[in-house]
């Protein structure tokens, strides 16, 4: 047969060189109507075979090749070998496709890789077989039962556009006559060729059929009795080693092809024994035709070769046409046994029920959603079987359309499909399935992880892969294009099918049997072509063994990405097609690097396409075995990396700010890296040490690259000469540093050896030499991230952190403080306030102990510190704990500190990560003016000037750069809106200048105003963002576009000033929101006037970068810049001198003028106002009692009212907050709750943001609030919302309120009427500033020397909560005792209730200091204290004032004959809590009186400083009563507190034997007081509990 083309060609087909060369024309502007044919039939065994003479990079796609029955002389040519039908076998890719129809997935080499120079050819051999040959090696059988009258088919597709015909014969080893075959068989069997002595069977077990299932060296055929008996030659044609030979003969030599097949297979087969759970595979022998045997696949897609012994078989049925028992056996021998008994060829399919709109093909592996533009769900289809342990299932999302938002969910259900009523969409199931939805995981159709990953399936493309796999153990794994996610659920059940839901975007899919296969094998090719360019040439033989004389030279690795190449004898790699890709070009060295070897590349080659630039790093992966991923940051084990100006492990920062900025490197610029003897990790540039990036690392790492973005091309700088020798020591930095450096935080001088231990929180990790921790997972996890030094703080030494990254995504932050546990006794809880014993803590600015609080209003408030801030701990000799913020002592947080305390920090909520700075160490003058942190982690904007940020809500094409100051667009010419980080004051320039242009497209920069809060757009995804901002319509935007103003997409006014669109790099555009409610453009600083007119108040700077624009860069700032000045002082600072001789009144009054508030005329339907608006009172119903005031709150203003009325007819009660926007026109809801905007709120004890609860537990309950209470708002200077209750800071509420903001109350429920204050009032409860001051004075440490003015008896505090039920309950069942009235207090305000309400309304702490020397004793929580009358001659004596307060318990019984001798009596009390002792002798505990009798008992009574101990109930025994109002029955026990005079009693051990701590701030070795001395109590108030 003549090797030619048919003349008759497609449309654009042009022929040459005696019809022998087809070239596709104009093969830029057009990529099919290239079918050529043969000239005439194909005879049997003939191979057809062309080569590729050009290629073309601007399509996908490349060469098709195939048969077909039809006669071209009279062929109508379609566009593309796939539309050719009857009788058409077509190979594309590497499926094979039979008249248009997908029969064959996954198919012997992938035609689009083939290069130019590659040949391909097709044959129908005699048996009616259809081969593809490529480069002289057959592939193997792709179709059977092929037609004897065929013509070979070439497709010039794609990029292919030039083929030239080479030959049409059959190939010299193929042999007609069988019994030919069956002689060489048995001439291979008794003379083995070199080849086949590169393996040995290796028999490791064999299945219940008698099946030989080899692990190592699966080529070897067996017999039916299981035992090994032929070796077959590794020649083309024949079977292939799956694994790589240990070693060679001497005189052992292979072929190109041979060695092809050697590596090919060994990868492939590794691959897969990993992908399938390390299940054995089945084995094929070589076949009657003396094809390829290959290797069963698990899912049984493609058959195999069989011979007489049955070594062969597969789905197909192979290529077996013996019909001899044993041949018939062969058919299944190439199976395995999977482990629940069924054979591995049940390949996973979807079942044929499946959602109403879905069409399924391809034999049930395909699945597409009918209607895609018209219906966006109920496409729905799970797998055919349930999956198996271990199991894969993966499929390929084949296409989508650009209409919904949202797009395929996958995971798995334990609903059998053959009895599912399908669903309209997978998350409506509400019982036993877990599916994956964007980045998240639904469990029956909840969130159960917001934030699983951080691949959305919603940003996936088509041709991208999901997978899932349910591990032996019960966990749910997915898989984003081969990449493991983690878990995504445990305890999953056993038996789960598969399931995808084909919604929104996703149309079509494909299960995918061999995962990755074809990637892997593509890269093999790659392999083979970079060691052999010139396959099915003649060349030199290769050397498997490397020479020794040749020198150890670093070069780059062959094995790259899929858009890298190696030229330059292995020095040079580059991406060729650089405009096209940005990504995929990640290149290794070809060996280890050395200790202290430099490895560097100089950028030769950049393109200013894209953001982003080369990264450079080192990995623990071989590259002959690495799966290379498109970007190497997305490699999660191994692997550090360079980026930017940050440093990476594994795919986390751990470093931000770090040397120089490699996005910013030019063409000609070096980058080099090297790992120490040390295990330290250094990076250069231009030559220059960054410093230590990392230690710990692994001896024996492959040095990286990742030409990445604008890298186009490196080479690998041999001369090491002119780089500077590597500092000796690790901490000490260059001296030329980058900002940011880690030098820069360690110091050159740092000598202290603090670092945090190994030991931490779960979500917490150490990184940079044990110098930074960070938590991991910020945005998913808030908590679990609690890290503690490596060794106890000395006597003055200051242990100091800085912190380095935030997130705005949680309430609270980061909490700092000391703990006496050591890290090998710590069980780390979530955090550290749950420790309930040796732990001292600041929270917020609260002081806690042991997880509780101690103080409130600390001189810092650690959740307003932002990144950069310092905060740091000192343990003085005396045992004080001091912390200092940026250098600045705080003052005493503490005292009493143990000798041995560990610093601790907790990376919560919003704090991520901090680093030890090189201050920690002993104390000295230099910390308050230390200016390191400045120094290497800027607080401000990279940008000179920049104050102003970008929201990280954007569009999904937009990157953000420089912290928050830069926006690119990254694709196409839509997508990039973004915002301004806050809304723009009035007259506030938001500017932004342009830095790149793409003049490819048309259109240019849009910018205007929007209501839209970027706040409230979902994290994750945002695809539901408008494209361009002329679409933005959801809410009310204003905006230019071009020369064009528009209001929500509708225009309003042309020809306004100078086009956008003629705008170009280096223009700055700007918007302002003028205080005339106006928007103005400014354009390069000129303001071209009012662009609109009525603009809201509260609104968003907002640009889209669209068309042209494709970069922008702030350069305004805001009008007033953030200053790092001192927190103001609270309003209820505690500012009594210890130095004053007077006692006199605590006055704090706000630093401004106070400005004059009223209640606004536009309220709420159901409020009148009287008192020149000053009272608001609700006049009906229980709601509509909507008050704002008519001036906005000014900061650092408090504002009071007084709640006049409550209605006990109603439940719940008033609540009351700010809210951001101009409330003159506010259509007031029925409730504070339905306010949705710009709205915080305090109700009850949460906090709630535009509705959303953002805090608990916070303060008290504003629902026991009674009448008199005095409630306060103000917000501070740091825009932090504080909530007073009676004067008493509650500490903050929330961040980041808007100025202007408006108080608002909410007149709910019981809540009835409410009055301004309109001076500065006392508190409730401090009836005297002397009072107050004296309560004040009780939170500081006293020591000796303080007047006794201070120690006074327990001050006449008034309990606040009058009506109180707890103290209502407790006040009956005192009268039903039936005590004297002579004996209590007339003055009821002396009665204090200790619940929980009422003593936060007062602001208790819960331990005080009484007497001289002063003692701690805690104040009777739970308990209600009703004052006892005080004998004149104690009230005005001295020496009462220096007398302890303890308590004492005991029962109801004793309650009358102790009041009767006003001191507790032996005889009185209960039996636990008075013993008789001996009287002792003289010099002992008491002196007994002159007369006494030797022998006479003195009674002893048991005191205690806390009711935990004296309120147990052997001391206090529980009585039932029948409380006379509810007549329900309760139990009730009572107690007394006591004045001890000091020197009067002695401090014992407790005598219950408990073994538990019972009070956290007195041991169990001091908590028990025993006194015999008759007078030295002094009944001070009877406490009473209920329960």
């Amino acid at each position: 047969m003549a090797a030619e083309l048919h003349p008759r060609s497609g449309k654009l087909i042009g022929l040459s060189n005696s019809n022998r060369t087809a070239q596709r024309n104009q093969p830029v502007q057009e990529f099919n109507h290239g079918l050529v044919l043969s000239r005439e039939p194909l005879r049997d065994r003939d191979v057809f075979t062309v080569r590729i003479d050009k290629k073309v990079n601007s399509w996908s796609g490349s060469i098709e090749i195939g048969v077909t029955a039809l006669d071209p002389a009279a062929l109508d040519f379609p566009s593309s070998a796939t539309g050719l039908k009857g009788g058409s076998w077509i190979v594309s890719g590497c499926s094979v496709l039979k008249d248009g129809r997908s029969v064959l997935e996954e198919y012997g080499r992938d035609l689009d890789q083939l290069g130019e120079g590659d040949r391909v050819g097709i044959q129908r051999n005699s048996r009616g077989e259809l081969h593809l040959w490529v480069n002289g090696q057959d592939c193997g059988t792709a179709a059977s039962g092929l037609p004897p009258r065929l013509w070979a088919v070439v497709d010039l597709y794609g990029k292919c556009t030039q083929v030239t015909v080479v030959s049409c014969e059959p190939p010299p080893d193929i042999e007609e006559d069988q019994e030919e075959d069956e002689e060489e068989r048995e001439e291979e069997v008794a003379s083995p060729s070199p080849a086949a002595l590169m393996t040995e069977p290796c028999r490791d077990h064999e299945d219940r059929t008698g099946t030989l299932v080899l692990s190592t060296v699966p080529v070897i055929a067996t017999a039916m009795n299981g035992s090994a008996e032929e070796v077959p030659e590794v020649t083309r044609g024949h079977s292939r080693p799956d694994k790589f030979p240990n070693n060679f003969e001497p005189e052992t030599v292979l072929t190109e092809h041979q060695l092809f097949d050697v590596f090919n297979n060994a990868i492939v087969s590794l691959y897969r024994s990993e992908d399938e759970g390390g299940e054995d595979l089945g084995l094929g022998g070589r076949g009657p035709d003396s094809s390829r045997g290959g290797t069963g696949s698990n899912n049984g897609a493609r058959g195999t070769g069989g011979n007489e012994n049955g070594s062969g078989g597969g789905a197909e049925g192979g290529g077996n046409t013996n019909n001899s028992p044993s041949g018939n056996a062969g058919g299944t021998s190439g199976l395995t046994v999977a482990p629940s008994g069924m054979t591995t060829n049940d390949a996973l399919l979807f079942h044929e029920k499946c959602g109403t709109l879905i069409k399924l093909s391809n034999n049930n592996k395909t699945a597409e959603r009918r209607r895609p533009l018209d219906e966006f769900n109920n496409g729905v289809v799970m797998t055919n079987r349930p999956l198996r342990h271990n199991e894969m299932f993966e499929i390929r999302i084949d296409k989508l359309v650009d209409k919904w938002s949202g797009s395929i969910e996958i995971g798995v259900t334990t609903h059998n499909p053959n009895n599912l009523d399908y669903p309209a969409t997978m998350t409506n199931l509400r019982s036993g399935t877990i599916m994956m939805s964007g980045c998240g995981i639904l469990t029956n159709g909840k969130g159960t992880r917001r934030e699983y990953c951080e691949f959305s399936l919603d940003e996936l493309q088509e041709g991208d892969h999901i997978g899932l796999m349910r591990k032996a153990s019960g966990a749910l794994h997915f898989y984003i294009n081969g990449i493991d996610q983690g878990v995504a659920a445990n305890q999953t059940p056993g038996v789960v099918y598969g399931v995808v839901d084909l919604y929104g975007m996703a149309v079509k899919v494909t299960i995918v049997h061999n995962h990755n296969h074809s990637d892997r094998l593509r890269r093999n090719n790659a392999i083979m072509r970079a060691l052999s360019p010139d396959v099915g040439r003649p060349r030199p033989a290769l050397s498997l063994t490397p020479d020794p004389e040749a020198p150890d030279r670093l070069l780059f690795h062959p094995n790259c990405g899929q858009k890298a190449a190696i030229i330059g004898d292995g020095r040079t790699a580059l991406r060729p097609h650089a405009t096209d890709d940005f990504n995929h070009g990640v290149v290794l060295s070809n060996r280890p690097l050395h200790s202290n070897e430099v490895f560097q590349v100089r950028i030769d080659k950049m393109v200013d396409k894209w953001a982003g630039s080369i990264e450079i790093g080192v990995t623990t992966h071989n590259p002959a075995y690495l799966q290379l991923p498109s970007t190497m940051t997305n490699l999660r084990s191994g692997t550090w990396m360079m980026t930017g100006n940050g440093v990476m492990h594994n795919g986390t920062t751990i470093l931000d700010e770090y040397g120089h900025n490699l996005d910013r490197l030019k063409a000609g610029d070096t980058v080099g890296v090297v790992r120490k003897e040390d295990g330290s990790l250094h990076f250069f540039v231009n030559g220059v040490p960054q410093g230590p990036a990392a230690w710990n690392v692994p001896p024996s790492v492959y040095a990286v690259v990742d030409l990445y973005g604008q890298a186009a091309q490196a080479t690998i700088m041999d001369d090491m000469a002119d780089l500077p020798p590597l500092p000796d020591d690790s901490s000490e930095g260059p001296t030329a540093m980058s900002p940011g450096s880690p030098c820069s935080i360690t110091g050159a001088s740092a000598t202290s050896d603090l670092r945090f231990h190994q030991l931490h929180g779960t979500n917490a990790v150490i990184t940079n030499g044990g110098r930074t921790a960070l938590r991991q997972n910020c945005r998913s996890e808030f908590n679990d991230a609690i890290v503690i030094s490596n060794r106890c703080l000395r006597d003055g030494e200051l242990f100091e952190i800085v912190i380095q990254k935030m997130v705005d995504r949680w309430s609270g932050s980061i909490e700092a403080g000391v703990t006496a546990i050591r890290p090998e006794e710590l069980e780390f809880p979530n955090t550290m306030t749950d420790i309930d014993y040796d732990t001292w803590m600041l929270s917020g600015t609260a002081i806690m102990q042991d997880g509780n609080t101690m103080r409130n209003n600390y001189g810092c408030d650690l959740d307003s510190l932002s990144t950069g801030s310092r905060i740091g701990m000192m343990r003085t000799a005396s045992g004080d704990l001091h912390y200092y913020i940026n250098g600045v002592d705080q003052g005493v947080a503490c005292t009493g500190l143990p000798p041995e305390v560990y610093a601790v920090i907790d990376l919560y909520g919003q704090c991520v990560q901090v680093s030890i700075t090189s201050s920690s160490g002993p104390l000295d003058n230099s910390l308050c003016t230390s200016n390191i942190t400045e120094k290497s982690f800027p607080i401000h904007s990279p940008v000179a000037g920049v104050a102003h940020r970008l929201h990280n809500k954007h569009g999904k094409n937009v990157v953000l750069l420089g912290d928050g100051c830069q926006a690119v667009r990254v694709g196409g010419y839509a997508h990039g809106i973004v915002f301004s980080a806050k809304e723009l004051k009035a007259d506030e320039l938001f500017e932004v200048k342009i830095n790149e242009v793409d003049e490819q497209w048309s259109g240019s920069l849009r910018i205007g105003l929007t209501t839209l809060q970027p706040p409230d757009l979902p994290s994750c995804p945002l695809s539901g963002l408008s494209p361009s901002l002329t679409q933005l319509r959801s809410k009310v935007t204003w905006l230019l576009a071009g020369s064009e103003v528009r209001r929500n997409g509708v225009l309003q006014r042309q020809n306004y000033g100078c086009s956008l669109d003629r705008l170009t790099v280096g223009n700055r555009v700007g918007v302002k929101r003028c205080s005339d409610d106006t928007m103005h453009i400014f354009i390069d600083g000129e303001d071209m006037g009012p662009a609109a007119t009525a603009v809201a108040k509260n609104v968003y700077a907002v640009l889209d970068l669209y068309g042209k624009v494709t970069a922008v860069s702030i350069v305004s700032s805001t009008l007033v810049e953030d200053t790092e000045s001192v927190k103001a002082p609270s309003l209820s600072s505690d500012s009594c001198s210890e130095g004053e001789e007077d006692t006199t009144p605590c006055e704090s009054e706000p630093a401004l003028v106070p400005m004059a508030m009223a209640f606004l005329e536009n309220h709420g339907k159901n409020i009148q106002l009287s008192n020149q608006n000053l009272t608001a009172a609700r006049v009906s119903s229980y709601n509509q009692g909507l008050l704002v005031t008519a001036q906005a709150l000014p900061r650092q203003q408090l504002f009071q009212f007084q709640i006049d009325r409550l209605n006990s007819s109603w439940t719940s009660s008033l609540s009351l907050g700010v809210i951001g926007h101009t409330p003159d026109r506010l259509n007031f809801p029925s409730t504070a709750c339905c306010l949705k905007r710009s709205v915080w709120l305090l109700q009850r004890d949460s906090v709630f943001h535009n509705s959303l609860k953002i805090c608990e537990n916070y303060g008290p309950n504003l629902d026991t609030c009674p009448e008199g209470t005095v409630l306060g708002l103000l917000v501070d200077a740091n825009g932090c919302l504080h909530l007073y209750v009676n004067g008493m800071d509650q500490g903050v509420a929330a961040q980041d309120i808007p100025s202007p903001c408006y108080p608002l109350i909410d007149l709910y429920g019981q809540c009835e009427q409410v009055t301004i204050v309109t001076n500065h009032v006392p508190a409730v409860g401090a009836e005297s500033s002397e009072a107050r001051c004296q309560g004040d004075m009780e939170k500081a440490d006293m020591v000796d020397g303080i007047k006794e003015s201070v120690c006074w008896t327990p001050p006449p505090e008034v309990n606040p909560n009058k009506t109180c039920e707890y103290q209502a309950l407790c006040s009956r069942f005192k009268d039903l005792l039936t005590l004297p009235d002579g004996y209590f207090n007339e003055d009821a305000k002396y009665n204090l209730c200790y619940c929980e309400s009422c003593h936060k309304l007062r602001g208790d702490e819960a331990y005080y200091k009484r007497g001289e020397p002063p003692r701690d004793y805690a104040l009777p929580f739970g308990w209600c204290r009703f004052a006892l009358r005080i004998k004149p001659h104690c009230e005005v004596s001295n020496t009462f004032k220096k007398w302890h307060i303890a308590y004492h318990g005991t029962n109801v019984g004793s309650l009358r004959r102790t009041l009767d001798h006003s001191q507790i009596l032996p005889e009185s009390s209960s039996i636990f809590s008075a013993s008789p002792v001996k009287a002792e002798g003289h010099g002992s505990y008491g002196e007994p009186e002159e007369n006494s009798a030797p022998e006479r008992e003195i009674p002893r009574v048991r005191l205690s400083p806390t009711m935990r101990y004296s309120g147990l109930e052997v001391f206090a025994p529980k009585v039932q009563f029948r409380d006379p109002r509810s007549l329900r029955c309760h139990h009730a026990q009572v107690g007394f507190q006591v004045c001890v005079r000091p020197g009067s009693y002695k401090v014992g051990p407790q005598s219950l034997g408990a073994s538990e701590s019972l009070d956290p701030r007195f041991s169990n070795t001091e908590i028990e007081w025993i006194t015999k001395e008759k007078g030295g109590t002094l009944l001070y108030g009877l406490l009473i509990r209920v329960e």
